[in-house]
């Protein structure tokens, strides 16, 4: 039995650079951090949910918003972890150093730009995009807010120094920074929202106190600890435009799809406030709950950045197209066996947040829906674009995340949810369609040569 994993494992997971240890190595403390991500999220949902409606749906509309945000903070780390696995695939160490110091200047520099305006602007902000909304909502989402642009420069600074992490193939000491913020964050909610009954107030408490610590434990480790990146405080104040331009070639076109599709989404978020808090409700539960199955793929699409990007740093291509095959493969396999496992606890995790009974009907509907997809459609439409990033093809990924994004979630998920009078399950069903057409559109792109000829330039 052994010798037959072991088989199976060298046999798809291993290449003429990289062998199947490294890369369980890799993955497996991304696999862990989505887990507890995931996990946490519910876990968080679940807590204000005993605020109420009101406060769930507070919450979720201005976690739409900071979705878009966070995502570019991500997109950008993102750049510097394919320009960090490009030179340790080389054997650059200088050039590791550097790439690691230009995203972290790049992105906490972007992060406390967007995290002022946002600040300043709020209150025109919410108006314009959901004031329909209730006004016991929108004055919970004010404070929510605020205080979530004022930790976008902690978060920007954890997520770059993690990425650069990744980049190196170091996932463990990601693992355990990214357990340090989320983890914390849980707790602190426990202690302020659950024990204390402090609402909204206590959750933006619990966001700041938990970004802080995100921020410091990360910043000690990268300059204090580590060694992989060998980065020093004086790396910060020495900027390279050459470097700074490679880094923001690989992480600006990210971030504008990141922009584009998650800018969909917002606007989806706007036409659900016109279906009422029960559906905003909906919308936030299912928002958690969806993604359970996808926790394999989200770790393989988080992984094959490293893997490709540190493949590319080594001309190796061949390596490059078998891992991809690879690890949508896993993505599959993992999103199949877990929905699987999930399906007869589903009831007990919709009760987790206590929601009404009326819309239970609609949860379990959409989440039938989402998770039967997940297997199928959710790898091939998110994994192999993280692969073709990290292979250079950023600017087709973005043409093609935005227009599938925009004419299938915003366009089909409105003429659905509203004209046709489906509702939030309407939405949904859009979702669903739009994965399958992004999984279409990369497969034959993953099938074709021009992606290998831009890996090769």
């Amino acid at each position: 039995m052994k010798q037959g994993a072991y088989n199976v494992l060298n046999r798809h997971l291993t290449g003429e650079s990289i062998n199947f240890r490294q890369v369980i190595a890799i993955i497996i403390p991304l696999l862990v951090d989505q887990v507890f991500i995931v996990m946490l999220t519910l876990l968080n949902t679940a807590m204000i949910s005993s605020s109420g409606k009101t406060s769930v749906a507070a919450v979720s509309m201005v976690d739409s918003l900071n979705v878009i945000i966070y995502n570019i903070f991500v997109a950008l780390a993102t750049g510097g972890t394919v320009v960090v696995a490009q030179y340790k695939g080389a054997e650059n160490t200088e050039g590791v150093s550097k790439a690691a110091a230009h995203t972290l200047i790049s992105t906490g520099l972007i992060s406390l730009l967007i995290g002022s305006l946002i600040a300043a602007f709020h209150a025109p902000l919410l108006s314009l995009l959901f004031g329909k909304a209730e006004q016991a909502v929108l004055s919970k989402a004010r404070l929510y807010l605020i205080f979530s642009a004022l930790s976008y420069p902690l978060t920007g600074t954890t997520d770059a120094i993690t990425g650069a992490l990744r980049g190196t193939g170091n996932t463990k000491a990601s693992l355990w920074l990214s357990l340090l913020k989320n983890g914390s964050y849980v707790f602190f909610n426990l202690i302020f929202l659950t024990l204390m009954k402090m609402g909204i107030l206590g959750l933006v408490i619990s966001l700041i106190i938990s970004r802080l610590l995100g921020a410091l434990f990360s910043l000690v480790y990268i300059f204090k600890i580590d060694r992989s990146i060998e980065l020093c405080a004086r790396d910060l104040f020495n900027i390279n435009f050459a470097m700074l331009r490679i880094v923001m070639l690989y992480g600006i076109p990210f971030a504008a799809e990141q922009i584009f599709f998650n800018g969909g989404k917002l606007l989806t978020q706007t036409f659900i406030v016109t279906l009422g808090t029960n559906a905003l409700a909906i919308n936030a539960i299912c928002n958690s709950l969806s993604p359970l199955p996808q926790i394999g793929a989200l770790a393989c699409s988080l992984a094959i950045v490293t893997v490709v990007g540190q493949c590319v740093g080594r001309k190796n291509f061949t390596d490059a197209k078998k891992f991809i095959r690879s690890f949508i493969v896993m993505g599959s396999l993992s999103a199949l066996v877990l929905t699987l496992l999930l399906l007869p606890l589903l009831s007990w995790l919709i009760s987790l947040f206590s929601p009404g009974s009326g819309i239970v009907p609609e949860i379990k509907i959409i989440l039938y829906i989402s998770w039967a997809a997940a297997p199928f459609l959710y790898s091939t439409s998110f994994v192999t674009p993280a692969a073709l990033r990290a292979a250079g093809d950023a600017r087709f990924t973005l043409l093609s995340s935005l227009l599938s994004m925009w004419l299938l979630r915003v366009v089909l998920g409105y003429i659905l949810g509203v004209v046709l009078g489906f509702g939030i399950v309407g939405v949904w069903v859009a979702m669903i369609v739009e994965w399958g057409v992004r999984s279409l559109i990369f497969q034959l792109r993953i099938h074709g040569s021009k992606w290998l000829i831009l890996m090769a330039d």
